[in-house]
């Protein structure tokens, strides 16, 4: 039963993740501290098994199995959340970088016109 309230707290933190973080480089450092307590997870539970079991049995899940697919549907959720808003900040990245570009060009068309008409003046 209170595993229920886990699995409905992580996804209203993924919600809060969703809507105010901002990417960065504090952000880098968690997601690959996550990374790597994923990782040692994997292998605790690939030389354990029963180990899940035993989790399980302790959070109110029945099998072990359920348990993984629980937790992969978090971090699956999380995954997916993480990388919206890694391409929203893309997306916004290049449109500045498209304006800035733009501009540039407008502003040395506009420089070059001048060094033109200035020396169009001083031909005879």
């Amino acid at each position: 039963m209170w595993f229920q309230l886990i699995l409905v707290v992580a996804l209203v933190l993924i919600g809060a993740y969703l809507l105010l973080s901002k990417p960065g480089p504090r952000h880098l450092a968690v997601r690959r501290v996550i990374m790597l307590l994923v990782l040692l997870a994997g292998v605790t539970v690939i030389i354990w098994p029963g180990l899940l079991t035993q989790l399980a049995g302790l959070v109110g899940v029945g099998r072990g199995v359920d348990l993984l697919f629980y937790l992969a549907l978090v971090a699956g959720l999380l995954y997916v959340v993480n990388e919206y808003k890694r391409s929203v900040m893309l997306a916004r990245a290049n449109t500045h970088l498209a304006r800035e570009l733009v501009l540039t060009e407008a502003r040395l068309t506009d420089r070059i016109s001048a060094l033109e008409a200035r020396l169009d003046e001083r031909a005879p």
